[in-house]
């Protein structure tokens, strides 16, 4: 089933998004390998897609696990988490509509 993974960062969350984004981003490249990625990406701390040093406020991932319980222990193990960047991290079921 698809899971979304949805993330709150913390207040000036950019340095320590930068830190630890090549080992978030190697998580997220092995979902896409194994075909379980359906997409993932930032939000923007402002209405721009490079918000430069105002930086993110925060994450999207959506992505097929076995359950709920296993979509929670991979967010919760995310190099973001480790980092201190996320404040919030909300797991929630997710059915596909359209494309």
């Amino acid at each position: 089933m698809l899971y979304a993974i949805i993330s709150e960062d913390v207040s000036d969350s950019l340095d320590q998004r930068l830190s630890a984004r090549p080992d978030h981003l190697a998580r997220l490249q092995a979902l896409r390998d194994e075909g379980r990625l359906v997409l993932a990406g930032p939000h923007p701390a402002i209405d721009s897609e490079t918000p430069g040093d105002t930086g993110f406020s925060g994450s999207l991932v959506v992505a097929e696990f076995a359950s709920l319980e296993d979509a929670q222990a991979w967010a919760d193990v995310d190099p973001y988490v480790a980092a201190g960047v996320y404040a919030k991290v909300t797991v929630k079921p997710f059915k596909k509509v359209l494309p």
